[in-house]
């Protein structure tokens, strides 16, 4: 019998449970509470951690099985270790989370902007482009300096940070840590004589790398291309990525929807009362010939769509989205009045309007928003006429009618 269940009940087992039924159950809720991916369950990936350290050593297991969990924490055993989760789950899987081997040090991604046009976009390029990035230095092989010649940073004590106390107030003192100004926070010194002659004791230089850039079908605006491990090299770590990020420019006839094409296409209102024929050409330089459907009148911005002349699909380019088109009606300014008379035996007939007998007739002008501030300027002008007979600061007469 045990006293008490509680960290059998964190890891879902009972107090029987073999090491191995113990060993899965940590192994399914660590990954599953790991704060790489729930951030909120610290406290329960950590309680996790502590339960299955506790039950997972003979000894441990059985001082809890007798007192408890306060027999553990009054030092029955010795609970170091689960008070760093972290190193202890890496301990168990031999590694980090993601990868499931330990982390290690990777230098910095280099990121760059890859302007590309459309048409790179939708039949595919292969772009070179020559960057800079650091590497280890061949020449003191990224020791930065002789053999020997590195020693640890007196002022920083090789913690490549150096504190200080600041007074902010009376009685208010305030802790700042700033790099090193020694060792510029490598925690290591090398004298002047000793430095590398190529490095200059940064243990890297900068090289030109020039890469094949491959843009694949389909590949849209913002989308990244990565190069693993060409990034910046630095001492004892992995090199990072350089990762190529894609900036589509503006294209003066397509708009690229996902993985639909749209343009807009002007017409005469001839065409769209009587029908037409375009011609589009293609981002792979086809001609794509349609008309209009006999008697369909086309209205002001209506759409319509050519299926599979879209943006191919990336990975798939077979496939394709839509080509979407919005025609614009571009209407005439005027039309001869002799014409008048036929146009309305082919147009459908005026909507009659009845005319109230005391209705006034109004003329139809020409909107300018400019206009309306000189209207009512115009306006106050009767007003401006009135000031002229005002005879002073005192008040204003007014005018009487006697009956």
């Amino acid at each position: 019998m045990v006293k008490e269940t509680g960290y059998y009940d964190l890891l879902g087992v009972k107090p029987n449970a073999t090491p191995e039924e113990l060993k899965k159950a940590y192994r399914k809720l660590a990954l599953k509470y790991h704060p790489d991916k729930n951030p909120n369950e610290g406290d329960k990936f950590k309680a996790i951690s502590q339960a299955y350290e506790v039950l997972s050593d003979p000894d441990k297991r059985s001082i809890y099985d007798e007192g408890g969990e306060a027999a553990i924490k009054k030092g029955g055993a010795d609970t170091g270790d689960y008070r760093n989760p972290m190193e202890f789950f890496e301990k168990f899987f031999g590694g980090g989370f993601s990868s499931g081997r330990r982390r290690e040090r990777r230098g910095k991604d280099v990121v760059h902007q890859l302007s590309v046009q459309l048409e790179e976009l939708y039949n595919g390029a292969t772009r070179k482009l020559a960057l800079q990035k650091n590497v280890i230095c061949d020449k003191c092989e990224g020791r930065g300096g002789k053999k020997g010649a590195i020693e640890k940073c007196m002022q920083c004590q090789g913690a490549g940070l150096e504190s200080r106390m600041q007074q902010i107030g009376p009685g208010l003192v305030q802790h700042i840590e700033q790099v090193c100004r020694k060792c510029s926070g490598t925690g290591e010194t090398i004298s002047e004589k000793d430095r590398c002659k190529q490095c200059h004791g940064r243990k890297t230089v900068r090289e030109r790398k020039v890469l094949e850039v491959h843009i694949e079908k389909g590949m849209r605006d913002g989308q990244k291309i990565m190069f693993s491990g060409e990034g910046d090299h630095e001492p004892e770590s992995q090199p990072g990525d350089i990762i190529i990020l894609l900036d589509e420019k503006e294209h003066q006839t397509f708009v690229h929807a996902g993985s639909d094409l749209m343009m807009k296409m002007p017409i005469q209102l001839v065409e769209a009362l009587c029908g037409f024929n375009r011609i589009i050409k293609t981002l792979d330089d086809r001609d794509l010939v349609f008309s209009s459907a006999p008697g369909e009148v086309i209205r002001h911005e209506m759409t319509k769509c050519i299926m599979d002349e879209g943006m191919p699909l990336y990975k798939n380019p077979l496939e394709k989205g839509r080509l979407i088109i919005q025609f614009e009606v571009i209407f005439p300014d005027s039309i001869p009045v002799s014409v008048i008379p036929a146009l309305e035996q082919c147009l459908p007939p005026r909507p009659e309007v009845e005319i109230p007998i005391d209705a006034e007739q109004v003329t139809l002008s020409d909107f300018d928003p400019k206009h309306r501030g000189q209207q009512q300027q115009h306006h106050r002008m009767p007003y401006d006429e009135d000031d002229r007979y005002d005879d002073g600061p005192g008040p204003r007469m007014q005018q009487c009618s006697s009956s």
